[in-house]
């Protein structure tokens, strides 16, 4: 690996933990008007669009350097598993058993969703 492509993994990687922390604020002050109990809309809007990013670029066969810088650098910052976690577990901390589970299934399924309609029309390109 070369020091460009490591370079570039730091600079596209810090591009997706911005975006993933606009993207998240944005939904979130949008959804607080709409909703009357606490919910992770921010980081399941996330989650699910990172998932069909990555099917996209998974379906687009890319090289490897590229496959790294799109698919781990971007995504890879973009999306996060251990947020996710935090806030389901903070919600059945406070006794929200139903939204801790909603958030679990509601995200796999919509992630895999979104990753499968990803790839789909990641494979088209």
């Amino acid at each position: 690996m070369t020091f460009a492509v490591w370079m570039g993994v730091a600079v596209i990687g810090g591009f997706g933990a911005v975006s993933r922390f606009l993207v998240d604020k944005a939904v979130t002050k949008h959804a607080a008007k709409r909703l009357s109990r606490p919910f992770p809309v921010g980081t399941l809007a996330v989650n699910v669009s990172g998932a069909g990013l990555l099917g996209f670029f998974g379906g687009m066969a890319l090289s490897p350097n590229a496959a790294l810088l799109a698919g781990t650098a971007f995504v890879g910052a973009y999306t996060t598993f251990s947020t996710w976690m935090l806030e389901t577990q903070r919600l059945g901390e406070e006794r929200q058993v139903w939204p801790a589970v909603a958030n679990i299934v509601i995200s796999v399924v919509l992630g895999l969703g979104a990753a499968w309609l990803g790839l789909t029309v990641g494979r088209l390109v």
